[in-house]
This record gives C-alpha cells, structure tokens and sequence, in this order.
C-alpha cells in the first residue's frame, strides 16, 4: 500500500476503449449449453456480452484500437508516448509481448512495452505502476491498456464459466503535470496465491491440481472454482474499496465515482449496499458486456469518462479483484 506525496501529478489525458460489434446473448448460450436467460441474469446481472471474430480480432487489435482512440482524445501521436503497459492474460503470443506489437502499430517506437499478468486486476495494476514510473521521473507518458479476449479461453461446453465472459479493452494516457494535487492520490495491490487453483488456466495435464483432477474443461480454457471465488471477492471487494477511502478521507458523500471491475452484479451490488455508496456512483456496465477480465475497469473508466462522469471537485476510485489470487485499487484525482 503507497500514500503519494511527489512534488509533481500524473494527469489522465485521454482515455479509450474498443469492443468486438458480436453479441452473444443469454439466448444465444441456450443453445450451447444447458442455461436460461433468467437462470443467468439472477446470478451474474449479464444479458449479453462482446464476442472477438477469431478470424479477425483479438486481444492485439482491440487493445491497438483501445489505445488509439486514447491517444486521439488526448491530441497525441504514438511516438509521444515512452512506455505502453498492456494488462492481460489471453497474449495471443507469449513473446512478443502485446505491448510491443501496439507500439510498432501505433509508430510508438521506440517507447518499452510490456504485458503485465494479473488477471482481472490487470488494468487497475498497470495504473497504479505506470503512475509510480513517472512520478519516479524515468518516464513522462505512459500508454495503459487492459485488454482480453476471454472467449478465446472458455470452454462453452461449461456452464459456470462460459456464461460471464466477454471481450473488450479500455486505455487511458498519463502525463507527467507540475501540479501535484492531480493524478493518483493512493494505491494498493496485493495477492494471495494460496488461491491460485480456484481461478486458474492449465496448459499441462500436470498443472491440475487433485482436487480438479475430473474437471472436464479442456486444457487451455479457464477453470473456475465459483463458490471460492465469490467468497473471497464479497469479502476483498470490500475491504479494498474500505481502505482506499478510509486513507484517503472519502465517504460515499464526498467520493465521485467508484470505477469496479465487472465481475457479477450480486457482487458490486453487496459492496455498495454495505459501503453506504449511492446506486449512481458506482458504475454497471456488466449487463451489456460480461465481465471482459482486465479490460473491463479502463473501458468503465472510458465509457464515464466520455459521459462527463468523472468530475475534477471530487476524486474517483478504482478498484479490481482476479485470479493469483489478486486485487488493486487506486485514487485518482483529475
């Protein structure tokens, strides 16, 4: 955990986002799967989510997209930019990194890249390290993106799984500012890999642990353990959300928006409710995109951002929780 006092801030500049135009439907997955539209909505809040073509879109095109689209609110070009940070889990390649391939894209060259592997928590894990670079001094623009194309890695032969994910990517653009009062007021990242094996991705047999030894998700696709899971998310998705305030003197009066990952709607809903936040300040956006991973807090963040949401009187949290098992949060002030 890392209070921030520099004598200079880190100013958003832009943001962006890009999502596949397919949409897999609760309807559509009826007839994958043994499901309803109904049974779906009551446990996760989601009616549809974005599916990539595999022919033509992935995690390297919409995080390209995501970050252009950044870089134009920003009135910036790539070659502005001296690192890109890209969360995720679902590279289509292990090297070279996606990060590398968006600035080659995006002529950011010769700006380092690199992936950053943290799961859900990815996007609000490349925020907070982007930040602390720059204020370090050994960069001035950053380039941050979460993206994932999670259907690439679910078995839709399962249930539990196949029925959350989605694909999307979201980016923002940080900028040293000689005003110190802007940009990332708190951070927090933590992890317990004790809990590795109830939200995991084996590429060997030998990787399975015992205890999923009869699993039947094919190798490669993402296993789920969803009672482990949603018990330590109600309980950490608090917590972390407590914390970021409490440090930073918020109340759910005084906060502007608290930016969550999009995980499950009964989820988000608990922690506001227990929180005291108001319905209006916490963002949902799951019904219409699934939970996309790593890239659903920076395409929350551009979604608010484009509605004029995130106000400068008051600062916004984000917050996220994903496999390793991992969580972050993050205080920004615009």
């Amino acid at each position: 955990m890392t209070q921030i006092a520099q004598p200079f801030g880190v100013r958003i500049r832009g943001t962006g986002s890009c999502v596949p135009e397919r949409r897999l439907t609760n309807n559509d997955l009826t007839k994958l799967v043994d499901t309803s539209d109904e049974w779906i909505i009551q446990r996760t809040g989601i009616h549809e989510r974005r599916v990539c073509d595999p022919s033509s879109e992935g995690t390297f095109t919409m995080a390209r997209d995501a970050l252009k689209n950044a870089l134009d609110m920003a009135e910036m070009k790539g070659s502005d930019l001296d690192l890109i940070i890209v969360g995720t889990v679902t590279a289509e390649m292990t090297c070279p990194s996606v990060a590398a391939r968006v600035g080659a894209a995006l002529d950011a060259i010769p700006a380092a890249a690199f992936d950053l592997s943290a799961a859900c928590s990815g996007f609000v894990y490349s925020m907070n390290i982007a930040q602390a670079l720059i204020r370090s001094g050994q960069f001035r623009t950053v380039g941050v993106v979460g993206a994932e194309c999670m259907t690439s890695i679910v078995d839709y032969t399962d249930r539990t799984v196949s029925i959350l994910f989605g694909d999307a990517a979201g980016a923002a653009i940080l900028t040293r500012d000689p005003d110190p009062r802007i940009g990332c007021l708190y951070s927090a990242m933590g992890a317990d890999g004790r809990g590795w094996d109830s939200l995991y991705i084996p590429r060997r047999a030998q990787e399975i642990p015992a205890n999923d030894i009869d699993n039947p998700i094919a190798l490669g696709n993402l296993r789920m353990n969803g009672k482990e899971v949603f018990r330590f998310a109600v309980t950490k998705f608090r917590e972390v959300i407590e914390d970021a305030m409490s440090k930073t003197g918020l109340t759910p009066e005084s906060v502007g928006q608290v930016v969550c990952h999009q995980s499950n709607i009964r989820i988000i809903e608990s922690a506001r409710e227990k929180l005291g936040i108001p319905k209006e300040k916490v963002y949902i956006n799951i019904d219409r995109f699934g939970n996309s991973s790593a890239g659903s807090v920076g395409l929350c963040l551009d979604q608010l951002w484009r509605a004029g949401k995130i106000e400068k009187e008051r600062p916004f949290v984000m917050v996220a929780f994903g496999g390793g098992l991992t969580w972050a949060s993050g205080v920004w002030r615009v």
